[in-house]
């Protein structure tokens, strides 16, 4: 399946991805616990904002405001009803965003988990998650999305249901996995378990990875582990901008742009084709990113010491595969994510 993200992938040695939605929302006043899909429609203006401030600062792909845009998700503010609505509103923004810029940029339509936990231990079908997913996909698709950007999975069966619902839909995708627990997703899987995975999926992936965690290191981390299993996909990193910090009633992530440059060239180096940030990533980080990738040799494949020289140390001790027990760590300094 040829598309504008298979064409950038052929002809570019690396590709600079977008930084974080919620970050950038709240900081144009998204109240907590306000859906940002709802912004699709009531405030388009800063939908805009959002998308042109990635394309701005140089991305190649950006995501979608539609990441909770599934109707588990929107049945949380009685609005599963707009699942159509708010994903084809979503991708039709993008779209206009993308074909002003004068280069080539990949809209890509972010689905993000259902919230929910497959059977026996929850309630979720894999049915039921893959009509959710497609019913999804299809309003991105209907908008003009180019992919489908499947992200912050942590149960393989979700993975597996999401990338039905994309063959459904006749749609492209990528689909990247959250690792914060030790190395591991939530629900336990690690790198080289979701590598065989994706290796066996019948409608694999155009990209794979990891988005969000921790922090850049740990995330680079999960890149290595990616990495030595030696698949032919192409592989993903979209880090936090640092560990988020309280601060005056406010989440704050302590990565500079210029640290996020780093982390971009590392990620370079070892293999990662598409590069991007997740939480706490602001256009002034992509920018950096963008100049240091541009700028920078490619150098070889970073050791964990670099990674933790450059970056900081680790939050744990071990990715979760048994094999880096005496990596350098550090303590975990603050939640999860913003």
């Amino acid at each position: 399946m040829t598309n504008a993200l298979t064409k950038l992938l052929d002809s570019r040695d690396w590709l600079l991805a977008d930084g974080a939605t919620g970050t950038n929302l709240f900081n144009m006043g998204l109240e907590a616990g306000e859906p940002p899909e709802f912004w699709n429609v009531d405030k388009p203006a800063n939908i805009r904002k959002l998308y042109k401030g990635a394309v701005d600062a140089g991305s190649d792909i950006f995501l979608t405001n539609s990441f909770g845009g599934n109707a588990s998700r929107l049945k949380l503010h009685q609005a599963q009803g707009r699942v159509m609505e708010l994903n084809l509103i979503a991708a039709e923004i993008a779209r206009d965003v993308a074909d002003a810029s004068g280069r080539t940029i990949v809209v890509a339509g972010s689905v993000g988990p259902t919230g929910e936990i497959f059977e026996p231990m929850g309630t979720l079908t894999h049915a039921s998650a893959v009509e959710m997913f497609h019913e999804q996909a299809e309003g991105l698709k209907a908008g003009g999305a180019d992919v489908l950007w499947i992200e912050t999975i942590s149960a393989p069966e979700e993975y597996r249901a999401a990338a039905e619902a994309a063959k459904l839909a006749g749609m492209p995708y990528c689909g990247t996995m959250s690792f914060d627990t030790a190395g591991r997703t939530m629900m336990g899987t690690t790198s080289a378990a979701m590598v065989e995975m994706v290796e066996k999926l019948a409608y694999p992936p155009l990209a794979f990875g990891a988005n969000c965690g921790v922090g850049a290191s740990d995330l680079m981390r999960t890149m290595l582990g990616f990495a030595a299993q030696g698949s032919s996909i192409p592989l993903i990193a979209k880090g936090n901008a640092g560990i988020p910090k309280y601060h005056d009633g406010h989440i704050h992530y302590d990565g500079t742009p210029d640290l996020m440059a780093e982390y971009a060239v590392l990620a370079r180096d070892a293999g990662v084709k598409i590069i991007g940030g997740c939480c706490g990533t602001m256009p002034e980080h992509l920018a950096a990113m963008r100049a240091a990738l541009e700028s920078r040799p490619k150098g070889p494949r970073p050791t964990l010491e670099q990674i933790s020289a450059a970056l900081g140390g680790f939050s744990s001790a071990s990715d979760g595969t048994g094999d880096d027990a005496n990596a350098p760590k550090r303590e975990r300094r603050g939640g999860r994510r913003a």
